[in-house]
């Protein structure tokens, strides 16, 4: 690796987990226009950096504010890299593809935003399709990204009913044998998710991480 190559990446990479995006924009341009190979530049800089400050939150070492910092700077260098990668025939290693949305009637976004930004700080391509998201829009999502796992968060009991008409949703559209459904928030339970038979629950945004790991070993 020459000298300028490491110096721009090591540059990229401590950006990321600075979570300074416009910095990591600039950068991310000048590993196009160095000619560096802009997988490696994701891999080795961006998802690294993300994943580095991740353990450092798992061991105390960093707070949350920081993690959703640090994803955010990840996909505003994602946005300009993808392409160029795309062009070159590539493609990026993630750990698995995850669809996660906040049911029909519910807007609630900060703890379904915390989960995605940690998924994605463990190595997982996350498709966020946002709050008050109906069945047919799962539905579509999982026969266009072809997911390893669907989440549904629901911050209201009035809501979380949804979580179950949209896992009957998915099974009606022959979908429900290509994803691991996992549900979660405040007012769900782990009885709860047994009974409308999703495949896991997680009280938290750290527990949900390692139930995906575990789900996709």
């Amino acid at each position: 690796m020459s000298l300028e190559k490491e110096e721009l990446l090591k540059k990229l990479k401590e950006a990321a987990i600075n979570g300074e995006a416009d910095e990591v924009i600039k950068l991310s341009r000048k590993v196009i226009e160095a000619g560096i190979n802009p997988l490696e530049a994701v891999e080795k800089a961006l998802i690294a950096g993300v994943i580095e400050l991740g353990d450092k939150w798992i061991n105390g070492e960093a707070f949350i504010v920081d993690l959703i910092a640090a994803a955010e700077a990840m996909k505003a260098g994602l946005s300009i890299l993808k392409g160029e990668i795309t062009k070159r025939g590539g493609s990026i290693k993630y750990r698995g593809r995850i669809v996660i949305g906040t049911v029909e009637g519910d807007i609630h976004d900060i703890g379904k935003s915390i989960v995605a930004s940690l998924l994605e700080a463990a190595g997982f391509e996350v498709i966020d399709l946002g709050v008050d998201v109906s069945a047919q829009k799962f539905i579509e999502a999982i026969k266009q990204y072809n997911p390893d796992v669907v989440g549904m968060s629901a911050l209201m009991t009035t809501t979380m009913l949804k979580q179950r008409e949209i896992i009957e949703a998915i099974k009606q559209a022959n979908l429900r044998d290509k994803v691991k459904i996992i549900v979660g928030g405040a007012p769900t339970t782990e009885e709860w998710a047994k009974s409308i038979g999703a495949d896991g629950w997680a009280p938290d945004a750290t527990s949900a991480v390692e139930l995906v790991k575990r789900l996709l070993k």
